[in-house]
Order: C-alpha cells, then structure tokens, then sequence
C-alpha cells in the first residue's frame, strides 16, 4: 500500500491526474525568459510581480546602514529586475495587451538616477552616496556659450579699424611737431653733406671753416625760415581735417538727423496746406 501511494503523490502521477481531470497544472514559478510564456494573464501576472519585487528591494535600498556591498547588491538586483520588466512589457505588446512603455506610468523615475554618459544603469536611495558614485553626479560648471560670428561683429564700427583716430584734433599737433624736427634734421644733415664736399672740391686742409653745428643760433633762425615753408597753417590744416575726415563721410549726427526729418516733415505739411489752399 505504501508503494501505491507513494507513486500516487509523484509529479507524473499528479500531472496525469490533472490532465484526466481537465485541469492544467498552474506555474507557480516565473520563466526565466518572457518568451517561454504564451499566456496574457500570466505574462501580466509576471510583470506585477516584478513590479512588487522591485518597490520592496527600492525600499530596503534606503536604508543606508546596510553597508557597502549589500547596497551595491541591492541596486545591481533592482537594474536587473527593471530589464526583466521591460522583457515582460515588450512580451505583453507581442501577445496583443498595452503598451506600458508608453502608457504606463514612469516607476521608480523619481528616485533612480543615471550618471551622465552610462546611460541604462541607476542608482536608488543610498547606492547614490557610495564612495566614487557621489562625485559621478557632481555637475561640471557648465562651459560659456559659444559667442558666433554675429555677436562679435554686433559691435565693431568704423572706430574698431581707425578710421576716425584723427576726427578729434589730437594727433595732428603732435605729428606736426615730429614733422618740424625730422626737416629740421634732413636740413641740417643736408647742410654738412654740401659742406664737406665744397671742402673736398676746393682742396683746401685750413681747420677754420667749421661744420655747422645743432646749438647755432644762426642755423637755427635759418632752418625756423626753412621750416616755416614747409609747415602748414592752423587754419588749412582745420580746413583740410574738415575736408578729409580719416577716409569715411561726414556722417552726421542724431541731432542733425532729427533736425532734417523735422524740416522734411514741416515742408511736406506746408506744401499739403498751401495745395489745399490753392485749390
């Protein structure tokens, strides 16, 4: 007898027995790959249940006691149980049931984090303050945007490359004065040329003659009248500035602008009422 109820209670037995009974035997135990499963039920039943897995094991997460590597566990078990779950959802949309990717609400979103360029793996509760995790997540001061060819040339006039240097009278002065003591110079070295040749030609050796010299007061009075023909007087050279402004027009200014528009604008009204008037 004890050998009859012993076969009685095996698998086989038991599976016959349900098959003559026309029951199937329920899956008490997950698949390990979504495809095994050709059920919508219990591929949605699976799901729920790794669902259930995760928000435990997210729980126990938090607890930061735990230490090191039972945190590291944990968070490695809630990633793989997270993929598991999309196998589920991708299984479930194969079968003809929702598309939770989409549909579904985002899980577990607002407490895992991704580090910046690993993108898949995520981090809950206190895996996120573990020794070289916590500077993955210190963010990079973010770099100065890049200014383009516009912004920079917003800014650049006609003063960036010179052109109006010398509208405001101030170098003229002074490269007058430079121009005065360089022909004072050419004319002094020129004197010294021709004085030593007329020496050379006349053959003569008598140390008399001199060679004139910067302190002559003589010399010098010559060279003010030579320089004097050569300078250019204050008013041609106020003429020539207002003549020659630095290579641009005379571009003129906002007030003369709003002086001509007003003048344009009481002509063109002057104009309507002597028209209307007249006719």
């Amino acid at each position: 007898m004890a050998r009859n109820a012993e076969k009685a209670m095996t698998t086989l037995a038991r599976w016959r027995a349900a098959q003559e009974g026309g029951s199937q035997p329920t899956q008490t135990r997950r698949p390990y790959l979504a495809s095994d499963c050709s059920d919508l039920r219990q591929a949605d039943r699976w799901r729920n249940q790794v669902i259930s897995e995760v928000a435990r094991k997210v729980a126990q997460i938090q607890n930061a006691g735990l230490g090191e590597f039972r945190i590291r566990d944990l968070n490695d078990e809630i990633n793989k149980l997270l993929r598991e779950k999309g196998h589920w959802e991708v299984r479930i949309r194969e079968l003809g049931g929702p598309d939770y990717s989409v549909s579904g609400p985002k899980l577990f979103g607002s407490d895992g984090q991704e580090i910046p360029g690993n993108r898949g793996y995520m981090y809950f509760g206190a895996a996120k303050e573990l020794p070289g995790v916590r500077e993955l997540f210190e963010q990079e001061p973010a770099a100065p945007p890049r200014r383009t060819r516009a912004d920079l040339m917003k800014h650049i006039d006609a003063d960036y490359y010179g052109y109006r240097d010398d509208d405001d009278g101030v170098l003229a002065p002074l490269e007058q004065e430079v121009e005065q003591q360089a022909v004072r110079q050419l004319i002094l070295n020129y004197r010294r040329k021709k004085f030593k040749q007329s020496k050379q030609a006349n053959g003569s050796d008598d140390g008399d003659d001199e060679a004139p010299k910067d302190d002559d007061n003589d010399a010098g009075e010559e060279d003010s009248e030579d320089i004097d023909e050569f300078s250019i007087d204050e008013e041609d050279e106020r003429a020539a500035v207002l003549r020659y402004m630095a290579h641009v027009p005379n571009i003129p200014s906002q007030q003369e602008m709003e002086e001509a528009l007003l003048e344009r604008k009481k002509k063109d009204l002057l104009h309507r009422l002597l028209g209307d008037s007249s006719d």
